[in-house]
């Protein structure tokens, strides 16, 4: 039988990388996202022609009651879940310097990377405890994606920045507690990327890159981001729990 893996956000970017190596890796998918069935249909069939058998589900993670409804949907077609990857993710919709953002952006940003995470792996962990207990065989395990910001200050987005350092130790708090159980949490921190949520500041972040930014002078792709959650999927790293997976070409390394 086939392991199960939910994608928060797995329909575009780095997401629908993650869904794609996951499904090369022999998992079928749960993929969730805002966006009508209709305008994913596409990516559905990208993921699917990997090998995956695909469900989706419309939900935003920052609503209780969308939370609980996916996690039903999931039983409902699949009856387990083995895989928890966090991805869903909002930047601010318009960059402000932290001395003029606003309360709305702030709860906005973190309903969605940090609230909305943060609760819908604490219904997962329930879950996946009960299947360890009924079967000893079971294999679990949470991911989440967060981002060189949970370290790297941008004070033009410091909702975002703030958001994925909760992240970074809500990975921490969940390895801490999953431990007993024997499911593993990580975190996956990709850098620069090429996606949507970057096209806006591509111009930006290409000069950057072409001066030295980064030790791999280029982009990231949503594919180095998903090769190490597939690493991680399989269980390359079974003595690793509660750690950081980098994914930014080197950008971190400090240098002289």
């Amino acid at each position: 039988m086939k392991k199960v893996a939910l994608v928060t956000g797995g329909t575009r970017g780095i997401g629908l990388g993650i869904a794609q190596s996951l499904a090369r890796t022999g998992y079928d998918l749960v993929l969730c996202g805002t966006r009508a069935s209709e305008a994913v249909a596409d990516a559905i069939a990208q993921v699917e022609g990997c090998g995956a058998e695909v469900l989706y589900v419309r939900a935003n993670i920052a609503d209780r009651v969308a939370r609980h409804d996916l996690i039903e949907a999931v039983k409902a077609r699949f009856r387990r879940l083995n895989l928890l990857a966090n991805n869903a993710g909002i930047a601010p919709r318009t960059r402000t310097d932290i001395l003029e953002a606003t309360e709305e952006s702030f709860d906005e940003v973190l309903g969605t990377n940090l609230r909305g995470p943060y609760f819908l792996t604490q219904t997962v962990a329930n879950w996946m405890i009960e299947q360890r207990q009924a079967d000893p065989a079971f294999w679990g395990c949470v991911v989440n994606i967060s981002s060189i910001s949970a370290d790297v200050a941008s004070v033009n987005r410091g909702e975002y920045c703030i958001s994925k350092a909760g992240v970074a130790m809500a990975t921490k708090l969940w390895a801490a507690r999953l431990g007993e159980f024997g499911i593993p949490v990580f975190e996956v921190r990709p850098g620069i990327i090429r996606t949507d949520l970057t096209s806006g500041v591509a111009a930006k972040y290409s000069r950057l890159l072409s001066e030295g930014l980064t030790i791999q002078p280029r982009w990231g792709t949503p594919e180095d981001v998903g090769q190490a959650v597939a690493a991680l999927a399989r269980g390359d790293f079974s003595y690793s729990s509660g750690s950081i997976f980098m994914v930014d070409g080197g950008l971190a390394v400090q240098r002289l």
